[in-house]
């Protein structure tokens, strides 16, 4: 058994086909999946997929890219749309992301500050994204952390091992996508390999970043199963050990989602 525990089921790509990847997904042996929020204001869409589909599970939160259309969501609400739902098990995606031009960093902070404090209230987990942003990321999760710890993951993780390892002393997850399984990602697998087995998350980010077997192709939650074969490889464990580890991983972490 595995766990997508990032990907995006709202999302245009699936529309048309929703049942038929959720069945792959259960086929492969992906039983369950957490479906991530990108702006608050579309939660009903996600909590309409949840209650489709028993195994999907899904977050609430506001991507850093979207920062600014949000600005006006405070940690208040986030904690009443989490508290309301039993389906909602995660908070986020929020963090910083220095990559695209798009938004102001002290929006993408503000956002993401509110967000840290719905998952301190909450106790669920905080979806982070980070991209070329490890310096200030490190700096802001040491400094809130010293205010309270939080749980958190830092979803589709390719950045240095200095934010790896701020992350696991922090106590939070380090979740990989198929980034890992690309030719040129040795150095991620490096920074993998030095990653506890009880902090290792695998996902899609579905539907973007098919692993190396499907690279080209839009992703989808059954082809985590690539990640998690690359992920074991890494570590020197077998694919059926890795599969155990990172699902009770993510039932730690998503305390909220039930066993299915």
């Amino acid at each position: 058994m595995l766990i997508d525990t990032h990907c995006h089921l709202d999302f245009a790509d699936f529309e048309e086909e929703r049942d038929e990847i959720v069945k792959r997904a259960h086929d492969s042996g992906v039983k369950q999946m957490v479906t991530i929020s990108t702006r608050v204001r579309k939660l009903d869409g996600l909590l309409a997929i949840t209650e489709k589909y028993p195994s999907v599970f899904c977050s609430v939160g506001t991507h850093p890219n979207s920062a600014d259309e949000e600005l006006d969501i405070q940690a208040e609400d986030l904690i009443r749309l989490a508290n309301a739902h039993e389906k909602v098990v995660a908070i986020g995606e929020a963090g910083l992301d220095y990559f695209y031009d798009t938004q102001k960093p002290e929006d993408q902070k503000t956002g993401f500050l509110r967000h840290i404090e719905a998952a301190r209230e909450t106790r669920l987990p905080l979806v982070i994204h980070s991209r070329s942003a490890d310096e200030d990321m490190a700096a802001i999760l040491t400094e809130q952390t010293g205010k309270g710890a939080f749980p958190f993951i830092l979803h589709c993780f390719s950045a240095g091992a200095d934010l790896a390892r701020v992350g696991v002393e922090l106590g939070g997850y380090i979740s990989f996508s198929g980034i890992l399984t690309f030719p040129k990602s040795q150095e991620l697998r490096d920074i993998a390999a030095t990653i506890p087995d009880d902090r290792l998350l695998v996902e899609t980010d579905a539907p973007y970043l098919a692993p190396k077997r499907w690279r080209g192709k839009r992703n989808e939650p059954s082809y985590v199963v690539n990640t998690a074969e690359v992920l074991a490889e890494t570590l020197g464990l077998s694919y059926a050990e890795m599969a155990t580890i990172t699902t009770e991983n993510a039932f730690r972490c998503f305390s909220k989602m039930p066993r299915i």
